[in-house]
C-alpha cells in the first residue's frame, strides 16, 4: 500500500537527504517542496501544499543561530509560527506531522544526557523559536505529531562543520577548535533514514506521539570531532588545537552541553542512532567529503 509523504524544506541538506532516503522506498510517494517552493510562514500555502499527504516531514527552519539573535521575531516567525500553521494543517487533514528541532530548547548546564521529558529552557533566540515550534506541534497533534531533535548535523548537501574543517586544512597549517562544548555530531543522511523509518512506525500505529532525540549514540566536543574528520580523513590530527569558547566570542550564547538520550526510539520499536564515530566514517566516504580530503592531503606538509 503506498503512502504519500510531504517533506517541507526539501532543498536543505537534511531535506535532501530525506527525499533521497524515501525515493528508495517502493511503497513512498514522495512531494519535495523547497523554501521557494512553499513558504510555512504563509497559512494559505500551507493549507493548500498538506492535503493529501499522509506523513508531513517539516525540515524547513531558520537555522541561522547568531541572526536569530540579531532579528528573533524573523526566526520566531519560521521556526515557531511556521510550524503552527503546519500543525494545524496536518490537524484538519488527518496527516502525521514529523518535526525537527533541536538541542538548543534545552539550557545546556548538565553533566548526564538529556532525557526526552527533560526541562526545556533555550539560552538563545533561536532556541526559543524553536521551542514555539515544539509547543504547537505538542498542542495542536497530542496524537499524531513527532518531534525530533537533533543537533551538531553535517552532511553532503549543505555547509557545516565537517566540511569547514576539511576546507580549513587545504588553508592552514594549525586550526584552534572549541574544545568546552559537548554534543552529538550527527551525520544527516542518518537522520533521515531515523526519520523515514520513524514515519512508517507511526503510520502502523507502533510510535507513540511525542519527543524523540534524533542525535548519534556517545559524545564529542568540537575538538574531538574536528579530530577525529582528520584522522579519517589520512590528515595529522594533532593539527587541532584546543581552545576555550571565550576564543570564539559569537553574538548568541551556545549550550555547553547538548547530550541527549535516546530512551523513546525502542518504545517505538527503533534502535537509536548509531556511535557518532561510526556515522562520520560513513559521511567521509561521500564524494563531496573526499574530494574536499584529496584537496587536504595535497597540501600537507610531510
Amino acid at each position: 500500500m503506498t503512502t504519500s509523504w510531504l517533506v517541507t524544506g526539501a532543498g536543505g541538506m537534511l531535506g535532501q537527504d530525506v527525499l533521497a532516503e524515501l525515493a528508495a522506498d517502493p511503497d513512498a510517494v514522495v512531494t519535495g517542496l523547497s523554501r521557494q517552493q512553499l513558504d510555512i510562514t504563509d497559512p494559505a500555502a500551507v493549507r493548500a501544499a498538506v492535503p493529501g499527504h499522509r506523513v508531513v516531514v517539516n525540515c524547513a527552519a531558520f537555522t541561522d543561530v547568531d541572526g536569530a539573535e540579531r532579528s528573533e521575531p524573523a526566526a520566531t516567525a519560521v521556526n515557531g509560527t511556521g510550524v503552527g500553521h503546519l500543525a494545524h494543517a496536518c490537524a484538519d487533514g488527518g496527516a502525521i506531522l514529523l518535526h525537527v528541532s533541536t538541542d538548543y530548547v534545552l539550557p545546556g548546564d548538565a553533566r548526564r544526557p538529556y532525557p526526552e521529558d527533560a526541562r526545556t529552557g533555550p539560552v538563545n533566540a533561536y532556541g526559543r523559536s524553536k521551542l514555539a515550534g515544539e509547543r504547537a506541534v505538542a498542542e495542536l497533534l497530542p496524537e499524531t505529531g513527532y518531534i525530533v531533535r537533533t543537533a551538531w548535523l553535517y552532511g553532503a548537501h549543505g555547509p557545516n562543520f565537517v566540511a569547514t574543517m576539511l576546507e580549513l586544512a587545504a588553508a592552514r597549517r594549525t586550526l584552534d577548535v572549541v574544545a568546552d562544548q559537548h554534543g552529538q555530531p550527527t551525520w544527516s543522511r542518518a537522520l533521515a533514514r531515523q526519520l523515514a523509518a520513524l514515519g512508517r512506525a507511526a503510520l502502523t500505529g507502533r510510535a507513540p506521539a511525542g519527543i524523540y532525540h534524533g542525535t548519534a549514540s556517545g559524545r564529542a566536543t568540537w575538538c574531538g570531532l574536528a579530530r577525529e574528520t582528520f584522522r579519517l580523513s589520512g590528515l595529522d590530527p594533532e593539527r587541532i588545537h584546543p581552545v576555550g569558547s571565550d576564543k570564539f566570542p559569537r553574538p548568541a550564547p551556545r549550550p555547553a552541553f547538548g547530550v541527549l538520550g535516546h530512551g523513546n526510539w525502542r518504545k517505538a520499536g527503533l534502535e537509536p542512532l548509531p556511535p557518532w564515530e561510526d556515522q562520520l566514517a560513513s559521511a567521509l566516504r561521500a564524494p563531496a567529503f573526499t574530494a574536499l580530503a584529496d584537496a587536504a592531503r595535497s597540501t600537507e606538509r610531510p
